[in-house]
């Protein structure tokens, strides 16, 4: 009998040592494993991209305008395309009667890096106005890895310009690139952001 007692008691003794045991792993299992919607990230920023903050601040002080007065335009730009890796801070200037051309000038900041890179850029352009305007232009540079791959023909996008807050904006599209020039001065004409811009590193004057 007694025999019989201590055979059962190192049963259960051993019993609820071995159950802690058995259970721990399912427990684990349990609380690690995360649901498939905390799994689904979005794809990170580009490498050297820009935040909003970082581009409204550059945008007002390059434009002389209050923050709050560029804020809607960038947060728009932003809500379309997400954030920068460059920009390219410049002026131009463009005449039309009816087919006008634009010329223009600046320097490219990409990828945060120390070094900008001069660009010039001009093209014709098609509009149902009539004048000539000089103008800050901010564009904002999406998809681009080096400065060499800016130095292409860029068409506007259909249906991209808008105006807003005294800015004119549109947006430029060849291949995996986008440009999203912002547009600010005297005698402004939106209606002249219709069609090419040919981006290059020396000043060309021939605008095809």
């Amino acid at each position: 009998m007694e025999s019989n007692r201590r055979t059962i008691a190192l049963g259960l003794a051993a019993a609820g040592l071995a159950a802690p045991a058995f259970a721990r792993p399912a427990f684990a299992q349990v609380d690690l494993a995360a649901p498939p919607e905390r799994r689904e990230e979005a794809p990170p920023p580009a490498q050297g991209a820009y935040t909003e903050e970082e581009i409204i601040n550059s945008t007002s002080r390059f434009f002389g305008m209050g923050a709050e007065t560029v804020a809607a335009v960038v947060r728009r730009i932003f809500r379309d395309l997400g954030r920068p890796v460059g920009f390219v801070e410049g002026s131009e200037g463009s005449a039309a009667i009816g087919v006008g051309l634009r010329y223009g000038e600046g320097r490219l900041y990409l990828n945060r890096a120390p070094q900008t890179t001069k660009v010039f850029w001009r093209g014709p352009s098609v509009g149902f106005d009539t004048g000539a305007n000089a103008a800050k232009c901010f564009t904002l540079v999406y998809g681009v890895t080096h400065a060499s791959e800016l130095f292409q023909r860029f068409p506007g996008v259909e249906g991209s310009a808008y105006f807003i807050g005294g800015i004119g904006v549109n947006y430029q599209r060849a291949d995996e690139i986008t440009l999203a020039p912002m547009r600010a001065g005297v005698g402004f004409r939106l209606g002249a952001n219709i069609g090419y811009l040919a981006y290059s590193r020396q000043r060309r004057f021939l605008p095809f």
